[in-house]
Formats: C-alpha cells, structure tokens, sequence
C-alpha cells in the first residue's frame, strides 16, 4: 500500500468513529432533553427534573454512560441526594416527560367551554389551557409541573380559542355583548 491510500483509509477509520460517536451524543440528549416529571424517592411526591443532557451527550461521545440531574423543584434543599429517581427516567424516558404526560391528557377529551375534542397537541400550537374550579382558565404551561398531576385531576380542559375569549370576558365585561340566540326562521 502507497503511503497516500494508508493516510486515507487511516483519515476514512477516523472520520467513521466520530460520526458513529457523534451520532450516538446525539440520540443521548434527544432522549434526554426536556422537562421531566417523578415521584421522588425520599417524599413519594412528584418532583420535577431536568436532567444534564448536553453532558450526558458529551458523556456518551466519550463513550461514558452517565446521566446526572440538572435541575430539580426540590432543590437548592435537597440538592446532595442521591438521584435514585435517575432509576425511572432510564426506565422509561419519554413517559415521564411533561410534555407526553400533557398530551395524553387533552387527547381525546373535550373543551369545556365548545366541546371541541383535542387531538394530539403539536408543540406549534397554541397552548391549551385548564378551567378550575373557580371556572378561571390557566394555559397549562404556566402551571409548576410538579403540580400537574394535582391539577389534572380537578380542572377541565379548555382549548386555546375560548381560553382567550373568556379571559377578556373576565377582564374586560363590560366590553361583553350576551345575546339570547334567535329562534330560527322558517324560509
């Protein structure tokens, strides 16, 4: 073999184990991006995490297989606990994201307000939102997500459209026309 063909079969190998490496940093912090929701360990309540994805894929380019917590609602308190909630995210990554858990909320429901059924919500979409029971609406993205199994479990589900008319209802009433609807008219 000439030296040429060597150097490019060497830069060919080369090139092969960083994609391949790069490939697989890539899927670690797809899997592993986003807001996640789990029972702690120590309080069986539901704590909301984030978990290091950007290291994990660095982890995982370097062929380590680490995965850390970024962020959690229990902490600055509880920050030096062990992670053993780590243990649910690897068991099943894309149930305990937030987002899934919404989705599978709303879909298939019907808006509160115009009985419109939901689909499966598209992260493009308006943000649907939940009516309590003091029948005010919240988009449900500005709801802590460790409170989401709470609220879930006793408000309603309202789509985007109504959620904004009645806000302005309740902020602006006196703008608001009721009208009886009228009896149709034979043609």
């Amino acid at each position: 073999m000439t030296a040429t063909l060597t150097l490019t079969v060497l830069i060919a190998i080369v090139a092969g184990f960083f994609v391949y490496r790069a490939v697989l940093a890539v899927r670690k912090y797809v899997a592993f991006r986003g807001k996640r929701l789990v029972t702690c360990p120590e309080t069986q309540e539901p704590a909301a995490v984030d978990i290091a994805a950007r290291k994990a894929a660095m982890e995982a380019f370097l062929g380590k297989t680490d995965v850390r917590l970024d962020e959690c609602s229990r902490w600055p308190e509880r920050q030096d606990c062990g992670q053993e909630c780590l243990k649910q995210i690897q068991a099943d990554p894309q149930n305990c994201l937030v987002w899934n858990i919404v989705s599978k909320w709303y879909e298939g429901q019907r808006c509160a307000y115009c009985q419109k059924v939901f689909g499966s919500l598209q992260h493009l979409d308006h943000v649907p939102a939940l009516m309590g029971p003091d029948r005010k609406t919240i988009e449900w993205d500005q709801i802590k997500p460790e409170q989401l199994p709470e609220i879930l479990s006793t408000h309603w589900p309202v789509c985007w459209n109504c959620h904004v008319a009645e806000t302005f209802r309740r902020a602006h009433p006196e703008l608001v026309v009721n009208r009886k609807p009228s009896p149709r008219r034979a043609l």
